[in-house]
């Protein structure tokens, strides 16, 4: 895959925004994090400063980071051919929060001041780490891979995030022929669009060095990001990058998300049915007589047939005694239980065992010993 040079784009929507930052949620909460450090004699770490890059390195880095180490002074200082594909180098993948990883990323930190190295080019400094970050995630779009907050931790006494044209007043270690000395330069105007469209986040902490003088410890936080360019197509349309991303990032997690409201609606339909009471209208001719009984019948609860039953909370009694049958109440269903060698007819067919009830409206017969019908009419009100 060819991979292009990414400019700062246009402005991103709300939405896209947010759906991006889910993206980066869904890819596990992976980020990466820039340790970017002035290898000048001017900030020469002292215990003070090798405790705290420690403590970024043993507390702050969570597994699945990728931690990229980036001494600069005039220029960044690598020990390896960079490229667009990894234009900060090759990261250290922090795969587990143990000695060996954190000893892996101690061993890379240059905690001591290189003496060929002088005249910090701060800004250079900055358009090249912020054109990397943007590059490295611009790639995973291109790829189809979940972005990741990016943080660039920078250790020097060089100030940050200055207008564009930086003098010797402000910083006398700029060398004189660098273009970010003319604020109208194109890597000035560079440098600021990408500082602009980034959207920093900075926090500092400021440092004694051993010569008893002040340096930044400044961190430097980016939401997850892309570029979004659009460009017009044939037939009234445009094409663009960040949607179509999105769709491909998202469908499958918003569908699942989709079944999982779904499925979470109705199991609460389905749970406030089954805590609901069913209304039985229970109609008994007895003596030429009709006789209507309302019963209340809550789930996993039974109306005995016959006479009272300390086991049920509702009873049908006629004559002849003796529990006959059982109607049973499982979550949507109802079951008519018969006693054993009880004589009991469900809609005038004779039932010996358990059996579901599949009509709202049924009658029961319990023929006596003298075959007498003692017929009972049921309704049913879900």
């Amino acid at each position: 895959m060819n991979i292009t040079k990414i400019l700062p784009g246009q402005p991103l929507t709300d939405t896209q925004k947010n759906g991006l930052q889910l993206v980066s949620l869904l890819g596990g909460g992976k980020r990466d994090v820039v340790l970017a450090i002035d290898v000048t004699e001017s900030v020469g770490l002292n215990d003070q400063g090798r405790i705290r890059l420690r403590q970024i390195v043993e507390d702050s880095l969570k597994p699945g980071d990728s931690v990229y180490i980036v001494p600069f002074a005039q220029d960044l200082v690598f020990d390896e051919v960079i490229s667009l594909e990894n234009p900060l180098g090759t990261p250290i993948y922090f795969s587990n929060k143990n000695i060996e990883n954190i000893d892996k990323v101690l061993a890379k930190i240059p905690f001591n001041y290189d003496p060929n190295r002088y005249g910090t080019d701060i800004q250079r400094a900055e358009l090249t780490v912020y054109q990397a970050i943007a590059q490295i995630n611009q790639n995973r779009l291109s790829k189809n891979q979940p972005i990741k907050p990016q943080s660039v931790v920078w250790i020097t006494d060089a100030p940050l995030l200055t207008k564009p044209g930086i003098t010797s007043q402000i910083w006398i270690e700029t060398p004189a022929n660098s273009p970010f000395r003319i604020a109208e330069s194109t890597e000035s105007q560079e440098r600021q669009n990408w500082i602009q469209s980034l959207h920093l986040k900075e926090r500092s902490l400021i440092i004694k060095n051993q010569d008893n003088k002040d340096y930044k410890l400044s961190v430097i936080d980016i939401n997850s990001t892309v570029q979004e360019f659009c460009t017009p197509a044939p037939g009234n349309q445009e094409t663009c990058l960040v949607n179509p991303y999105l769709i491909k990032q998202l469908w499958l997690p918003s569908f699942i998300l989709l079944l999982i409201l779904v499925s979470g609606i109705w199991s609460i339909f389905r749970f406030a049915r089954l805590q609901k009471k069913w209304e039985v209208r229970i109609k008994l001719e007895d003596d030429g007589e009709d006789e209507e009984k309302i019963c209340r019948l809550a789930n996993h609860k039974k109306i005995a047939i016959g006479e009272d039953d300390s086991s049920c909370i509702h009873s049908i009694d006629f004559r002849g005694g003796d529990i006959k049958a059982y109607l049973e109440r499982k979550g949507e269903k109802l079951y008519l239980v018969p006693k054993e060698d009880a004589k009991i007819e469900l809609n005038n067919k004779k039932i010996t065992s358990r059996t579901l009830i599949s009509s709202s409206n049924f009658t029961l017969n319990c023929p006596d010993k003298r075959q007498r019908d003692h017929e009972i009419s049921i309704k049913i009100k879900k």
